[in-house]
């Protein structure tokens, strides 16, 4: 049997990137959030729709373009229905697209909050050498490797250097740095003897967090 213990954790952030722009109310530049509404505003055969933000720091608004003067008859219907009934999934899809804001400012900020799905791709060894984290990223985020492994894990920051310094853990593809955002498909391969008790379990989603009732 192998002593590999191979997981995939799927990385979902729970706030949405936010452009900073300037403000006309504050006279400088703050980070703008996702309103979570979209307004459509259709002329004749033509139709605008935006999605609206507001300023963090003085609630104005800033209408981001999301259709210009198109053609009603050149969008899909489906796209064009979930314009107007404010379908969540889309303005998540919406708000999510960082490739879409930096149109408007260079200036994007991603967030580190995350939810960890995890899932064990292998049967788990008696005796675990080798730990492989397969890290599944649907959408950009702030997050860093180490800060991920660090959190999950329940790593310090010391123990962290070390297992580096050791060259005990390994990124898949090579040359991937850990202090940078984490991009998808990422495998992340530990010597899983260098870990402290309890973070093989904590790897795999099975430790216990509460003692019996």
């Amino acid at each position: 049997m192998s002593n590999i213990l191979c997981v995939q954790w799927t990385i979902t952030p729970r706030t949405a990137p936010q452009p900073w722009l300037t403000c006309s109310r504050c006279g400088g530049p703050r980070g703008y959030r996702s309103s979570g509404k979209i307004r459509v505003n259709a002329n004749g055969t033509r139709i605008d729709a935006w999605l609206i933000y507001r300023c963090t720091v003085c609630d104005s608004s800033w209408n981001r373009p999301v259709v210009e003067r198109r053609e009603v008859s050149a969008i899909d219907p489906d796209v064009l229905l979930s314009l107007q009934v404010n379908e969540p999934a889309l303005v998540q899809r919406l708000a999510f697209d960082v490739a879409a804001l930096k149109r408007w400012t260079d200036h994007v900020q991603k967030f580190d909050d995350v939810v960890v799905d995890k899932r064990v791709l292998s049967e788990k060894p008696r005796c675990v050498q080798s730990l492989e984290i397969e890290c599944r990223v649907p959408r950009q985020i702030g997050l860093r490797a180490d800060r991920l492994l660090a959190s999950e894990l329940q790593l310090s920051r010391s123990c962290l250097q070390r297992l580096e310094k050791a060259a005990r853990i390994h990124a898949v593809p090579p040359g991937v740095n850990l202090r940078r955002s984490l991009r998808d498909s990422t495998r992340l391969i530990i010597d899983a003897s260098s870990l402290p008790d309890g973070s093989i379990d904590r790897a795999a989603g099975t430790s216990c967090v509460d003692g019996p009732a």
